[in-house]
């Protein structure tokens, strides 16, 4: 009984269908055939190409498709537009016959607006920067001479090599010591694309011997301000960093920030975030004059050309013999210096944002550089107490550098795709 009522069904559903497909069909060409509201015969005489009707309708057919796709470009170019302002990019540029590529970065403007953006968060407009180009060399100075300098170095220099995308020219100012460990460590990890020179330390102490310094760095902290007459004439820029700097980021990124230099600026530097320049540390607290909070020196951009041409020696000279008159000694080395002659002549300086020096020393206000870790580019330890000292967050950057710390060198040992390897030419250097 089961299978009869089964099989009647299946006649049921298979009789429906015959007779509505027909008349579904039927209904369709119905509708179809009828055109502005008049009736449009089907007849194959009618339907020929060379009948009147047929050339009007194709001809109507066809003024109103390319009205319809005139109007749709029109829509997706307004798309497009609105898409590219929401995203905060414009049209790739071109420079001659070399495309260049646009890497988004927040925008740092002059010192005055940049301040603003800091004390609202960082919060300053976002820009467009030109990239740096693929192969293009970076060069970075270091004074790694005295005590401990070496180990402190390595950290850096792996953190910087573990996140590049560029060659590096490393310009190394050591002591004898530094020097031979360094060597030998370049020399085992064999890095393509990178370039070590060095500089004999003990040969430029004469330079800033002259100036009394109280910071724990020593005469090696004041060596920074003779990087003008140290480095190659032919060298243009070079990014300075202190050695106890850990990068988060890849370092062409700050590469790129010499580009937004105008007029005379000369100096890349990020604001100091302590109360040290403000004189108010302590009872009879007295600081070398600064502009506002002045400005750190572990990460330093120089245009060496410009400050050449500008006498930059004789400008800081004079400027370190007039203070030290009143101030006796620098209590910060080179950064003090740096400072006076910045209090006289502010037009010299650009403004970094303040994530690409996150100071991490004693009552610090390096909370304000950062909201999450994707903010973060470069963590400077520029407290005595080094991975001891108190912050917020010390257990993640602790983390960071010692992740540094104990990464193998030889893990960094990895061809840069398209550009020439500078890996021969580094051993005979080394």
């Amino acid at each position: 009984m089961l299978g009869i009522c089964r099989g009647r069904r299946k006649f049921l559903a298979a009789s429906l269908t015959i007779l509505f497909v027909p008349a579904i069909t039927w209904i369709y060409l119905f509708a179809g055939s009828f055109e502005d509201g008049k009736p449009v015969s089907l007849s194959p005489l009618e339907s020929q190409p060379h009948s009147p009707r047929y050339t009007v309708s194709s001809q109507r057919e066809r003024e109103s498709l390319e009205v319809r796709m005139r109007e749709v470009e029109e829509e997706n170019r307004v798309l497009r537009q609105q898409l590219s302002l929401a995203q905060g990019r414009s049209p790739s540029h071109h420079r001659g016959n070399h495309s260049k590529t646009y890497s988004m970065e927040e925008g740092t403007g002059d010192s005055e607006s940049l301040r603003a953006g800091i004390v609202a968060g960082n919060s300053s407009e976002c820009g467009q920067q030109p990239a740096v180009e693929k192969c293009e060399t970076i060069h970075v100075a270091i004074v790694c001479a005295g005590y401990n300098a070496s180990r402190d170095v390595v950290t850096l220099v792996k953190s910087v090599l573990f996140h590049r995308r560029n060659p590096l020219h490393f310009h190394l100012i050591a002591d004898a010591i530094a020097k031979q460990i360094l060597a030998t460590l370049f020399q085992t990890w064999m890095v393509p694309a990178v370039r070590i020179d060095f500089y004999d330390a003990d040969e430029l102490k004469s330079e800033v011997s002259w100036i009394p310094n109280k910071h724990y760095s020593g005469i090696y902290g004041l060596m920074k301000l003779v990087l003008t007459k140290t480095l190659p004439s032919n060298l243009e820029r070079v990014i300075v960093l202190d050695t106890d700097i850990t990068f988060a980021t890849d370092i062409a990124e700050l590469w790129a920030v010499f580009h937004k230099f105008k007029g005379q600026q000369v100096l890349g530097l990020v604001e100091n975030q302590s109360d040290w320049y403000l004189g108010n540390l302590w009872k009879n607290h007295r600081p070398w004059p600064a502009l506002g909070r002045g400005y750190n020196t572990g990460v330093i951009l120089l245009l060496l050309d410009k400050l050449r041409k500008m006498k930059w020696e004789q400008m800081w000279r004079l400027t370190a013999e007039r203070e030290l008159m009143s101030m006796l000694s620098t209590s910060l080395a080179d950064q003090d210096i740096f400072n006076a002659v910045i209090k006289q002549n502010p037009f010299l300086v650009y403004q970094l944002p303040c994530f690409w020096n996150v100071q991490l020393s004693d009552h610090t206000r390096s909370e304000q550089c950062y909201r999450d870790v994707s903010d973060l580019k470069v963590i400077h330890w520029n407290s005595p107490k080094k991975l001891r000292v108190k912050n917020k967050h010390v257990e993640f950057f602790r983390n960071l550098y010692l992740t540094f710390l104990e990464y193998d060198g030889n893990l960094l040992r990895r061809e840069l795709f398209g550009c020439p390897s500078e890996a021969d030419v580094n051993s005979e250097n080394v």
